[in-house]
């Protein structure tokens, strides 16, 4: 791999209420990473203490069923989270939660850009659009199409 083809890194935070870490997602997690859809660089989770400490959980077995629930990722670390990063995190949970935290590559979208190089263009920009703002716009678009179209003989002279 060459560094053209790194996918751009996006990163997740999710705020588990009660520290309730049953592994459920893992399977999701764990598919996208077998068919090469991303890889995960950091993979940090942490308690807030209902006194507001904060408490680095082992990658291990987080459900405590005597499983190792994220053994693949064990180790796991690129440097580019860190224990800063991890604080910060913790931050926006209440106490009682735990946070985990993500960093991954798009790892899909490395050989495109690389094969849009090769080709003669250049990424000059690219971004994340809020899911909120998809979910609105999707609504929008459902209740445009579902409410009862203009008749002709309701426009006045004029409006198309």
């Amino acid at each position: 791999m060459t560094e053209l083809d790194v996918g751009p890194i996006d990163y997740l935070a999710l705020e588990f209420p009660e520290s309730r870490l049953n592994g459920r997602g893992l399977a999701a997690l764990l598919d996208l990473v077998e068919r090469g859809i991303i890889r995960i660089l950091d993979l940090r989770v942490a308690r807030r203490t209902e006194e507001g400490d904060v408490v680095a959980v082992e990658l291990r077995d987080l459900d405590h069923d005597g499983e190792l629930d994220l053994a693949v990722f064990e180790g796991v670390g690129s440097g580019l989270l860190d224990d800063d990063d991890l604080s910060q995190g913790v931050e926006l949970i209440a106490p009682g939660n735990a946070v985990g935290l993500i960093v991954y590559e798009n790892t899909w979208a490395g050989p495109f850009v690389s094969a849009m190089r090769a080709a003669g263009a250049e990424v000059i920009a690219s971004g994340r659009i809020p899911v909120e703002d998809v979910a609105a716009a999707l609504d929008a678009l459902e209740a445009e199409q579902t409410s009862p179209s203009t008749t002709p003989a309701q426009t006045r002279e004029g409006e198309v």
